[in-house]
């Protein structure tokens, strides 16, 4: 991939955050405070950022805070690069009014970038045909169905070009510090990152770590290895004894490993993540029952509503229509509570698909 030339010194880049509702607050800080560091450490003003929203109106966060933007996205003049800000429910977020807004940024050669999901925004608007992208990993499958030109990467941040996007949470503090890298040096970087008490700069290299490493660690390569085959191989799923086979383990001992960290058997678990990937597809596209079920390696419709109501206690057709009435549903940005806020968690399509260790596991 090809990259920008670096900043001249004495030139004040200007960077503005685009942010769409229900947006992540953790996301936007990771982006804008290694911005501020760099102008305290430096002793120069190498950024300036704003932020915007359309009409300059508030915009409240996924958390329910709310956040009144310096301007109007009106004069998006003031800024060098736009960074689209992303969070819950993107697809129902973004309008025609954003995609257009983008595309004129596009034509003036603005540098775009997205953070959390924020890169959806840019692929819906066309402007990232072509392009490497990364987004949180809740979203994978669904870009790549809706972006067949978009080439998605499970990568922490991808650089393409002048485009700029990465997964959520501290993801954006990793691309900021790698911009700040080649626009004023590593030296600059890597003191930022020593104030933030940031242990390691992650970089391109580095992939989103799958829940599954938050469950069994990194001392288990060969289980780690078996699940990643098994998520690389949904549509046509892999034979156990092949599994085994490729690890270089019995079939046997592949069992143990799963019943002694994942508490289940290897088929199990593998019917799990296409369940999964289907719940994320059919929250999150248009694509028929029929149409998942072949894509998520069932071999009949029946089959799969039948696994899809045992694992979730709803048939696949109930699931969606209840997506669809809880996109429809208005809450007032005033009347925002904790509780209303865990509701509208409960329709995401990823709700409780990360395993929390149990007390009792923790003994």
């Amino acid at each position: 991939m090809s990259s920008t030339p670096s900043v001249a010194d004495g030139t004040t880049q200007s960077v503005g955050f685009l942010l769409l509702d229900k947006f992540t607050l953790m996301s936007l800080a990771s982006a804008v405070e290694p911005l501020r560091m760099a102008n305290q450490l430096s002793g120069r003003n190498l950024y300036r950022w704003h932020t915007f929203s359309p009409g300059g109106a508030p915009v409240w966060a996924s958390d329910g805070v709310p956040i009144t933007p310096d301007a109007s996205w009106n004069n998006p003049g003031v800024a060098d690069t736009v960074i689209v800000c992303g969070g819950v429910g993107i697809q129902s977020v973004i309008t025609r009014e954003h995609t257009s807004w983008l595309q004129a940024l596009a034509r003036q050669s603005r540098r775009l970038g997205g953070v959390c999901t924020g890169s959806w925004a840019l692929a819906k608007a066309g402007l990232l045909d072509g392009y490497e992208c990364s987004v949180h990993w809740e979203f994978l499958a669904a870009m790549q169905e809706a972006f067949p030109r978009v080439s998605v990467s499970t990568s922490l941040f991808t650089l393409d070009r002048n485009r700029f996007t990465c997964s959520g949470g501290t993801a954006p503090l990793d691309m900021m510090l790698h911009l700040i890298a080649r626009d004023h040096g590593r030296e600059l970087s890597a003191a930022i990152s020593e104030m933030f008490v940031y242990e390691r700069i992650r970089n391109e290299q580095d992939h989103q770590r799958v829940p599954l490493k938050h469950v069994v660690g990194t001392h288990q390569p060969k289980l780690q290895e078996v699940v990643a085959l098994m998520e690389a191989n949904l549509e046509e799923p892999i034979e156990l004894d092949n599994l085994a086979e490729y690890v270089d383990l019995s079939r046997r001992q592949l069992e143990r490993l799963f019943q002694k960290y994942l508490q289940c058997t290897p088929s199990r678990y593998y019917l799990r993540l296409r369940l999964i990937r289907a719940r994320q597809l059919l929250k999150q596209t248009s694509l028929s029952i029929v149409e998942l079920a072949y894509v998520c390696g069932f071999a009949s419709t029946p089959h799969f509503s039948k696994c899809y109501r045992e694992h979730f206690g709803v048939p696949p057709s109930d699931e969606r229509s209840g997506s669809a009435m809880s996109r429809k549903r208005v809450t007032p940005p005033s009347s925002i509570t904790t509780l209303t806020t865990l509701d509208q968690a409960r329709n995401e399509s990823t709700f409780a698909s990360v395993r929390m260790m149990a007390r009792a596991d923790l003994a």
